[in-house]
Order: structure tokens, then C-alpha cells, then sequence
């Protein structure tokens, strides 16, 4: 059964190294990878979510350096690599192929964005390779690959940082100390509405990505679809692959995920005990995507208090994020890490009620890129470890599976299954 890992990042890079060379001892520490040796990173898949630019911008900071980029899409893994040469001089190996990077003994880590329903694969692939993974979310497309990942990552010892960067938001470790100190009191419920007016699988990369659509000769289709079902060519589906189950789920898994993730994290939760949920197409009726165009999630969790997410596609307005509690209530906004979160008194009737607003600004911390870059070198588990993606594909599946069957479902601990109930 998964346990909740709940480490701290450290405020400066000095103090991290240092408290973590303590707890490893010096020689353990050079043994691991040696104080003053560069990471050698490989990034696979170079699309639209752009991890690329992340580990490049840590390059001096991080010691890091790119050896290898992997791609499906010829143009986007030539672009990779121009800017990897751009950025450091140096030529990095490149190919469609992950079995091309695994076997190289020049790479370290793996930062894997591809699309979701490769994540399991290939992280299972990348640890068993002894490769140290970050990884995209969703994490699991079905409860068979999450448990197959967990135990894999589990089995090998392997440092694997999942791709829910709110947990290292500014403003989520102060508020994560703030409830556990008892500052909303008693938390009733947590709400998040993430509308907008068009949907990402049409919209995202904008107009240019668009009109400069797939080709079949420099698409290596086999690698996208792992080999499994073998069919003509679709460059729609290749190129919108968000907007179609057979590749990502929806919104109720793949916006939502950040959403629950932060709430397991600052509440120091892991599973629901309940999920409902519907869903649908309601705006964007376009010929061949099957994913919903809005959603509405509602949790219930043993600890006593409710979770609710909802996804309008067709209206951008009315977004918010908020923690409801006895005390009062803490205002998110859109869970943007650029906005001031901020807890007041608002709605509250108990005496001890919050009488002095307590907010949370935007400070300087250890980007996500960089706590998985800080735990390869130090062997810590990082701020978002293989039991926070597996908390949080449990959530998502939940939903998935209430809006598909039309029933509530639960979650069985000790069977790992998803069950109507």
C-alpha cells in the first residue's frame, strides 16, 4: 500500500546540499554521483509542454546538461535539438526511439513529456533502465498501469519526481504549514472551477502549430501507438491527441489532476473515499474528439470534508480556488503562483474566528525542475515522489470511472481497485 512521503525543500541551494550531505554521510554523497559531476539529462518528448526549456534555463545553476532529446515528430525533434546547440554548444544524440536513449550509459535522468497514455510505459521502462525519471501528468490512464508503475519505481530504488509543479508553488508549503497549525480550523470543503472558452486539445500551441499539421514520413507512428494496435495514419488524432480517450482521458484527469494533487499535498491527504461525477459535450461539438467539454467532480473523504472541481469549456469566466473551514476561508484565486493567496474570516460564526487576514505572497523557492535535479544528486525523495502520482491517479480514475458508469464509485486499500459503491 502506497505510504505519503511529505519531504521539505530547503530555502537555498546551500542549505540543501548541505543538510542532505549530513544525512548521507560525504563519502555516501561522491558515491552517488560525486559533488562536482554534471547531470546528463535526456529529454523525452519535445512538444508543446516544453520541459526542454525548464531543464536549459537550470543548465549553470543545476549542472546540468543535455546529452540526448527523443521525439516521435521529425520537425520537433530537430527544433530540440537547434536548441539544445543554441543554448550550450554542444550537439545532443537524437532519435523517435526511447529504447535508443535507455540504452546509453551517457544518461542519467529522463524528463519525460509525452503525451499520457505513454507515461506509465515509459517510466516503467526508464527506472527499469536504471534511469531516474521526472514525469509528465496525468500518471496513469487505468488502475492496471498505475499499480504496475508504483511497484516498478518501488522495486528499483529509482528517483522519480511526478510533473504536479503546484506542490512547489510558493504559496503551497506556507499554506500547507498554516492548516496544519489550524489556521481555517476545521476544513469543510475545498472548491476549484477551472473554465475557459476553448478547449486545449484545439487550442493548445496556438495557430501556427496548426497550420503546420503531421506528415506521415516524419512520424514515427508505431513508437506513438507502442506498437500495439497497428492502423493507417491520423494525423488529427496525432497532432489533438488530448482531445481522444484513447490517448488522455479529459479534463476530469488531466486539469483536475493539479487541483487534487495540491489538495492531498497542503492536507496531508491521500485517497477519497467517494467519487461522483458527470460530464459531457455541451459546446465543442466536433467530429471525432470523444473527450468531455465540461465536468463536474465532487469528493468525499474519510477525514470528513468534500472536494468539488468543475471544467466549463464554451466560457472562460467565474474561476476561483478556495478552502472553506471553520475559521474562515482561504481564497487561491486561480492557483496561480503570481497571485497573493490569502485566508480572512469571510463566512465564519465560530469565536474563533480568523480576525486578521494571513496572506500568502509569491516568494523565491526551488522550482519543481530543480527539487528533481537536488534528489538525483542527494537521494532524498522529492517534493511530488511515485506516492503522490499514485494518489492522485486513484482520484482522477474515480471520477473518470463515476462520469463513465453514471454510479459512485470508491476505492478498496488494500485490494488497490476501484469499485461502484
Amino acid at each position: 500500500m502506497p505510504q505519503r512521503n511529505q519531504p521539505a525543500l530547503a530555502a537555498t541551494r546551500r542549505q540543501f546540499l548541505s543538510a542532505s550531505t549530513i544525512a548521507l554521510g560525504a563519502a555516501s554523497y561522491s558515491r552517488v554521483l560525486g559533488a562536482n559531476k554534471r547531470l546528463r539529462i535526456a529529454n523525452i518528448g519535445c512538444g508543446r509542454r516544453d520541459l526542454l526549456k525548464e531543464v536549459l534555463e537550470l543548465k549553470i545553476e543545476a549542472e546540468v546538461d543535455v546529452v540526448a532529446v527523443c521525439d516521435t515528430w521529425r520537425q520537433k525533434r530537430e527544433a530540440a535539438v537547434e536548441r539544445v546547440k543554441e543554448a550550450t554548444g554542444t550537439t545532443p544524440f537524437a532519435t523517435p526511439r526511447l529504447a535508443d536513449i535507455l540504452s546509453r550509459d551517457d544518461v542519467d535522468a529522463v524528463v519525460i513529456g509525452t503525451p499520457d497514455h505513454l507515461h506509465c510505459t515509459q517510466l516503467i521502462e526508464a527506472v527499469r533502465a536504471g534511469k531516474d525519471v521526472y514525469v509528465e501528468k496525468p500518471l496513469a490512464m487505468n488502475m492496471e498501469e498505475l499499480i504496475r508503475a508504483y511497484d516498478a519505481v518501488k522495486q528499483s530504488g529509482r528517483i522519480v519526481q511526478i510533473g504536479t509543479q503546484m506542490r512547489s508553488y510558493p504559496q503551497s508549503m506556507p499554506v500547507k504549514e498554516a492548516l496544519a497549525q489550524g489556521a481555517l480550523g476545521q476544513v469543510l470543503k475545498v472548491e476549484q472551477v477551472r473554465n475557459g472558452y476553448r478547449p486545449y486539445w484545439v487550442g493548445y500551441g496556438g495557430d501556427n502549430y496548426r497550420e503546420n499539421p503531421p506528415r506521415r514520413e516524419d512520424v514515427d507512428w508505431g513508437a506513438f501507438l507502442l506498437e500495439e494496435k497497428s492502423r493507417p495514419f491520423d494525423a488529427v488524432k496525432y497532432r489533438d491527441w488530448y482531445g481522444y480517450r484513447e490517448f488522455s482521458l479529459g479534463p476530469q484527469t488531466n486539469l483536475m489532476v493539479h487541483f487534487i494533487d495540491l489538495v492531498h499535498y497542503v492536507t496531508g491527504l491521500e485517497f477519497p473515499r467517494y467519487a461522483v461525477s458527470l460530464g459531457g459535450t455541451f459546446r465543442w461539438k466536433m467530429e471525432g474528439y470523444d473527450v468531455p467539454d465540461s465536468v463536474e467532480v465532487a469528493y468525499e473523504y474519510p477525514e470528513g470534508f468534500l472536494v468539488r472541481y468543475a471544467t466549463t469549456f464554451g466560457n472562460s469566466a467565474g474561476n476561483y480556488a478556495k478552502w472553506f473551514g471553520t475559521r474562515g476561508t482561504l481564497d487561491a484565486k486561480n492557483l496561480s503562483p503570481r497571485n497573493v493567496w490569502e485566508i480572512t474570516g469571510d463566512g465564519s460564526g465560530e469565536p474563533d474566528r480568523v480576525t486578521a487576514p494571513v496572506q500568502f505572497s509569491p516568494r523565491e523557492v526551488r522550482t519543481h525542475m530543480q527539487n528533481f535535479f537536488d534528489c538525483v544528486r542527494t537521494r532524498q525523495q522529492p517534493i511530488a515522489p511515485i506516492e503522490a502520482g499514485y494518489s492522485h491517479s486513484v482520484a482522477v480514475l474515480m471520477a473518470d470511472e463515476a462520469m463513465r458508469q453514471a454510479r459512485r464509485f470508491t476505492y478498496n486499500h488494500q485490494q488497490r481497485t476501484l469499485l461502484p459503491g
